[in-house]
């Protein structure tokens, strides 16, 4: 049983944002900062990627961890009502995710997941990026 009712819920989920999302602008401000150029939300890619820089051929997708469920994460929790729809809905979007990994990958591009905990913790996931951004390591996290 949901503890708010129908028309609240629903206004509360039109709120959530696709882009520009709070982590996502933190990532966009860290990279700017850092002397990094990037472009964002480029139509013209598999899976429209947050953020691209077309110089390092790389995109960086900022994922929630609830929406994209971050395996092993405290905040990659299920609704307890509708829980099939629910699943369903996980589903398609980690089939999606891999699918235009996958796509981004067979065009020439690396690809970055950052995940919302990461930047929860003190920066650490914003420190790690700029290290794998300056290093060229591979990339797919």
């Amino acid at each position: 049983m949901d503890v708010v009712d129908p028309a609240t819920r629903s206004k509360m989920m039109a709120a959530i944002r696709g882009s520009n999302t709070r982590p996502e602008l933190l990532v966009r401000r860290f990279l700017h900062a850092h002397g990094y150029r990037f472009r964002i939300h480029r139509k013209d890619l598999p899976g429209k990627p947050d953020i691209v820089l077309p110089k390092l051929r790389t995109c960086i997708f900022v994922h929630g961890c609830f929406w994209h469920r971050h395996l092993g994460c405290r905040y990659a929790t299920t609704p307890k009502t509708r829980q099939e729809f629910w699943d369903e809905k996980f589903l398609r979007n980690v089939a999606r995710d891999a699918e235009n990994i996958e796509a981004l990958k067979n065009l020439g591009w690396q690809v970055v997941i950052v995940w919302e905990c990461q930047l929860r913790k003190d920066g650490e996931g914003l420190l790690e990026l700029l290290h794998r951004l300056r290093t060229g390591s591979k990339m797919v996290t």
